[in-house]
């Protein structure tokens, strides 16, 4: 791994102590839910997030507009289960985009905005769509990233795009299905584990118990067992690829401390947390389409 200039620092602080506990198979909250939602409500933390989403989509028909990309190629049955692909000329790796917004929100149209700066330094972007819950469940959504993947390993070397060096990326939702994907028996969809290189998860869950004390859960659906069925901190990677976890300044401390477990319980995949100064949960995505900066050279 590649240090970091003095913008950006590495946080080794101790994991606070759970403000929930498991009784028999129940979560207890040791505090109010209003806690739970602050903590993990980044709209409650950043008033101005609209006006994020706003520019998101604005930069993102102007970044269609000016690039060429083949738009909506489906890699599975559903009408959602589709991507859009924005090869590089001369283009060095694959860079896959999961998009955030609790497994219920937001669509693959509102971050074509990253690919600009990508595709201009030789790196193809994929960016996933896939259903909202509570249309599906969360581990279907797993599922369809999985072929996702594996359609591109197959399929995007037709439009220009190399698979064989795919780097799995994903922010907040995505960054929890960008470790679900860490998790995959790949040999399952035909593809190798060396085709993926590397992997960027930038505000990820990876224990999803507290969610069962959030609103979102409404959409979501999840028990106990189920939330920690598709919690990656229960899993074993299957890749070898470094995962580079990332986390804003900004944040809330329960955000910290996911990036905090899946660094313990993946020590060799997630040696470290970055920790991003002047970030909070939605500008952070600027650190990822920007090739310059210290989340690309942390992939080595």
């Amino acid at each position: 791994m590649l240090g970091l200039d003095g913008a950006f620092g590495h946080s080794h602080a101790m994991i606070p102590e759970k403000p929930w506990t498991l009784v028999r198979g129940v979560v207890t909250s040791k505090m109010e839910p209003s806690w739970h939602e602050l903590q993990y409500n980044p709209r409650l933390s950043v008033p101005e997030h609209a006006e994020y989403f706003r520019r998101w989509a604005e930069d993102s028909r102007a970044a269609r507009a000016q690039l060429a990309y083949r738009a909506n190629l489906a890699y599975g049955p559903g009408p959602k289960e589709t991507l859009d692909l924005f090869p590089a000329q001369k283009s060095r790796l694959l860079l896959v985009f999961i998009h955030g917004g609790y497994w219920r929100a937001f669509d693959k149209d509102d971050f074509s905005w990253l690919a600009p700066p990508l595709v201009e330094a030789g790196l193809s972007l994929a960016v996933l769509n896939y259903p909202l819950c509570p249309a599906v469940s969360l581990a279907e959504i797993t599922e369809q990233c999985r072929r996702a993947v594996a359609w591109l390993y197959h399929q995007a070397p037709r439009y220009g795009a190399d698979s064989q060096r795919m780097v799995l990326s994903g922010h907040s939702a995505g960054g929890h299905l960008t470790a679900e994907l860490f998790a995959t028996q790949w040999a399952d969809y035909g593809v190798p584990d060396q085709a993926i290189v590397g992997g960027l998860a930038l505000s990820g869950l990876f224990d999803l118990t507290p969610l069962l004390q959030v609103s979102v859960n409404a959409d979501l659906r999840l028990d106990s067992a189920q939330a920690r069925a598709c919690s990656p901190v229960h899993k074993k990677p299957t890749l070898p690829a470094p995962l580079v976890l990332a986390v804003g300044a900004l944040e809330s401390s329960e955000f910290h401390r996911q990036s905090q477990l899946l660094h313990q319980a993946w020590p060799q995949n997630c040696p470290e947390v970055m920790v991003l100064p002047g970030y909070h949960h939605f500008n952070i995505l600027e650190a990822l389409a920007n090739p310059q900066s210290p989340l690309w050279r942390a992939l080595g």
